[in-house]
């Protein structure tokens, strides 16, 4: 034995004993392998267990980053080397490192449990600064305050990594990083602002963050919008992810990684879409420690994520108040440039466009503390940061989010058949609206002749459907109460729908101002609804589509202006012909003699503008 594997021995006998730790002898020849790893470890490592049931070990005096005690990158394969070292090449066993992590995973669940953050974690201080840790080998990081940002070469917080995960760029002050971002997306420029306060929210940890939500027909350059957005805050070598198959492939893929995009989605399960509500809010999935045991372990987070689709109406409802949408334009192929361009000018604007987002967020945290909603949204923690953004850059990307989340909830409910008959049956009933039970609601509702497939099948089903849409149903004026039951015996729940007077007079038809049809219930008629196949068929992109498929979610207070310019007289695309027709004196209404609409008799003819223009 050289020299110094004797000093190596004897420095391991020496912390084992001092610990408390019986010494076991290899054959006379000094402590064993599993003996000496773990001496190493506690030497150099600062050993607990994470909340979540995880052992880490800490390196003293190093970069402060938490590393699992297995794993490709965790501390057995940083044991392995360093004892390597130690000997002069010679290799540990496979059982003495094993052995060796059992007892370090003992000595860890002594420690008072840590808290190791992924990507950003808010600074313990007075001022509620914000650590980013930009994902380099020596563990850099930059610190925000309210007062500024700098570069730090040692994180004060304790981070995590994972093999997900990529350096971020050193922020560099390089002109207007922001107008260089702009110069890369094709969105407009309400779209752009909102996508900046989305990228500053980004960066605050401990708030639900929307669901960006990438949305334009194909040849609109959504999957490399998402790639780019998503690398500014977690770079990724796949940033990109195709949807999950199940829940805990799912809980992996968002536990590695602080954002993360799911591409090309076009209908999500309802397990999925549960997932990413409760990876918005916060959530914690149990699963199994090892297939050896019957041991559990927790994955917590909460998670910033990015989707991008064609049609966001063929997502689940209840997604709808936690997307925030861009819209995409098509690229006209004299303006479409090469992937290998784009990434160049990317990567030339990384540095700087961070460099202005810690700018603007600096200046949101140090106005952030005075902003208060009069009206708090569903996500009103993320709405107060875009206020703030408001508040120092003069815009009014708050305004822009609410109506976005408000289309979002009219599309996907447009994709919702049942969802459209509860709301015409709701819209018919007038200003008491309506109790029923789940029964009497699916008996009620006007089903289609051939039942879609997301259609409720019984009662049971009917109850659970409304309840999930009960938050978007609100969003667009109609309230949902489940609180009552009906009397003994059954003592089934009463659902109580009552349309709010403001949605009770955009949805009123100008037509009938003594209390007849609505424009609901003629576009139900009209088979206008696409669950309805009942009725005369429209023709598609005709105006008079405003009485039918957007009759529960559009507003018409134009009805009652008077006809000041002739716009009866008008072709499809006039307000006449679009079924909000203005009253103009005492001209007779008579009825259409295709769809026995009334109308207006403008120049004659038997027909309303619609069916005259589909003839």
């Amino acid at each position: 034995m050289s020299e110094h594997e004797s000093n190596v021995d004897r420095t391991a006998r020496e912390i084992l004993e001092t610990s408390g730790i019986e010494v076991e002898e290899n054959k006379g020849r000094g402590p064993s392998q599993a003996s000496q790893l773990v001496a190493l470890a506690r030497e150099r490592y600062e050993l607990f267990m994470s909340e979540d049931g995880r052992p880490y070990g800490v390196k003293q005096d190093g970069a402060n980053l938490a590393l699992p005690l297995r794993g490709k990158a965790g501390l057995r394969s940083q044991l392995a080397r360093i004892y390597t070292d130690s000997h002069g090449g010679a290799v540990p066993s496979q059982s003495a490192l094993a052995d060796a992590m059992t007892v370090l995973e003992g000595v860890a669940l002594d420690a008072d449990p840590r808290v190791p953050h992924m990507r950003v974690a808010r600074l313990q201080d007075a001022e509620g600064g914000i650590v980013v840790d930009l994902g380099d080998a020596s563990g850099r990081c930059v610190l925000v305050r309210p007062d500024g940002w700098e570069r730090a070469s040692r994180s004060p917080v304790l981070f995590r990594r994972s093999g997900a995960m990529k350096p971020l760029p050193e922020p560099i002050r390089d002109g207007d990083g922001v107008a260089k971002l702009r110069a890369l997306l094709n969105t407009d420029e309400d779209g752009f602002r909102l996508l900046v306060g989305w990228l500053v929210a980004a960066f605050i940890p401990d708030l639900p963050h929307p669901v960006l939500t990438f949305r334009g027909e194909q040849g609109t350059g959504k999957s490399y919008a998402a790639k780019m957005v998503i690398g500014i805050i977690d770079p990724s070598g796949a940033p990109k992810r195709t949807a999950p198959r199940d829940i805990k492939s799912w809980a992996t893929q968002a536990f590695n990684s602080w954002a993360l995009c799911l591409d090309n989605v076009s209908v999500i399960p309802d397990w999925l879409s549960d997932a990413l509500c409760r990876a918005v809010t916060g959530d914690g999935i149990v699963d199994r420690a090892l297939y050896t045991d019957d041991d559990v372990v927790v994955l917590e987070f909460r998670r910033v994520l990015s989707m991008t689709t064609i049609d966001a109406g063929a997502l689940a409802g209840d997604l709808a108040e936690r997307l925030l949408t861009i819209e995409l334009h098509t690229i006209p192929d004299r303006h479409r440039r090469e992937e290998a361009e784009l990434d160049a000018a990317y990567a030339d604007a990384h540095a700087a466009v961070l460099a202005s987002l810690f700018d603007l967020l600096s200046a949101v945290l140090r106005v952030l503390p005075d902003v208060q909603l009069i009206e708090r949204p569903r996500m009103a923690d993320f709405a107060r940061v875009l206020a703030a953004v408001d508040m120092v850059q003069g815009w009014q990307t708050l305004d822009s989010y609410k109506a976005t989340a408000r289309d979002a909830v009219a599309d996907i409910l447009d994709g919702e058949p049942f969802a459209q008959a509860v709301v015409a049956l709701v819209d018919r009933a007038g200003a008491d609206g309506l109790t029923v039970t789940a029964s009497e609601l699916l008996e009620r509702v006007a089903a289609p002749d051939r039942l879609p497939k997301k259609w409720p099948k019984d009662p049971t089903r009917a109850g659970g459907q409304l309840k999930r849409l009960a938050p978007a149903l609100r969003t667009i004026g109609i309230e949902v109460d489940d609180s009552k039951r009906g009397p003994k015996p059954k003592k089934q729940r009463l659902y109580t729908l009552t349309a709010s007077t403001e949605r009770r007079y955009e949805t009123a038809s100008p037509a009938s101002p003594d209390g007849g049809q609505t424009g609901a219930e003629q576009g139900q008629q009209g088979g206008r609804y696409r669950g309805d196949a009942s009725g005369p068929p429209v023709p598609q992109g005709d105006a008079g589509n405003a009485e039918g498929d957007a009759a529960p979610f559009a507003a018409s207070p134009l009805a009652a202006i008077p006809d000041q310019h002739g716009y009866a007289r008008g072709d499809a695309g006039t307000l006449g012909d679009a079924g909000m027709h203005p009253l103009s004196g005492d001209r007779p209404k008579t009825p259409c003699a295709n769809c026995r609409r009334e109308q207006w008799n403008a120049d004659g003819s038997t027909l309303c503008g619609p069916c005259r223009n589909a003839a």
